[in-house]
């Protein structure tokens, strides 16, 4: 991806890979995009929001860059962006409340820039915890979650009931495996869960099963072709 600079708050989805600022609460959010291929896009376009900004989590985060290169090979058009006081983005660390709130801002600019798109959220660890807690307030029409980190922050008792996929480690070393397998086996509508033998919390060595996995599990609730 070799993203074009677009001036700030663009009044469209660019049509091509770009990197521009967006207005968030906290000041200016540092943004990417970028397109699905055509023919073959779908009319839906996703977020997708990265780890913990504290322990080094940003954008470019390779678990970030692979679930988006995934979403994007299945023909969404993709959108990330840092978090307040990561990168170039205003603001500082908020412990996912002022977060989530960068991320309304961001959904409501893609609103309105594309009303007739499907809305699809997806975050890896803390994004995780950003997206579940903001999915339904935001009226996400799908959601994927990259090791939940259930047990380090409370998810929230709204819990999607959009389609929704759960990959995780069964060898991660910072969010307990079992704490979230325990926490979908409770719920009464729950996600689908991809268990992945061997894989730690950044998957290293798997981010191409972590790439298959994603495809798989979420070529039946694509939206319909763009038209």
């Amino acid at each position: 991806m070799n993203p074009s600079a677009f001036p700030d708050d663009p009044a469209s989805f660019p049509d091509q890979a770009a990197s521009f600022a967006l207005t968030g609460p906290a000041g200016k959010l540092e943004t990417l995009t970028d397109l699905a291929e055509r023919p073959g896009a779908r009319a839906g376009t996703v977020v997708v929001c990265h780890p913990n900004p504290v322990q080094g989590g940003t954008m470019h985060n390779k678990v970030v860059t692979m679930v988006e290169r995934a979403l994007r090979e299945s023909g969404l058009d993709t959108l990330r962006f840092n978090f307040r006081g990561t990168g170039a983005s205003a603001g500082s660390y908020d412990d996912g409340i002022g977060e989530s709130a960068d991320l309304a801002a961001v959904v409501a600019w893609l609103r309105r820039v594309r009303p007739g798109d499907a809305l699809w959220l997806a975050g890896f660890s803390f994004g995780s915890y950003v997206t579940i807690r903001s999915a339904v307030r935001l009226q996400a029409d799908a959601l994927v979650s990259i090791a939940p980190p259930v047990g380090r922050w409370t998810m929230g008792d709204a819990l999607p009931a959009c389609p929704w996929l759960v990959v995780m480690g069964e060898a991660d070393e910072v969010v307990e495996p079992q704490a979230v397998f325990d926490w979908i086996a409770a719920m009464d509508k729950p996600p689908e869960l991809v268990r992945m033998p061997e894989a730690g919390h950044f998957f290293h060595r798997r981010l191409m099963d972590l790439r298959g996995a994603v495809k798989h599990a979420v070529a039946d609730w694509l939206p319909p072709p763009r038209g």
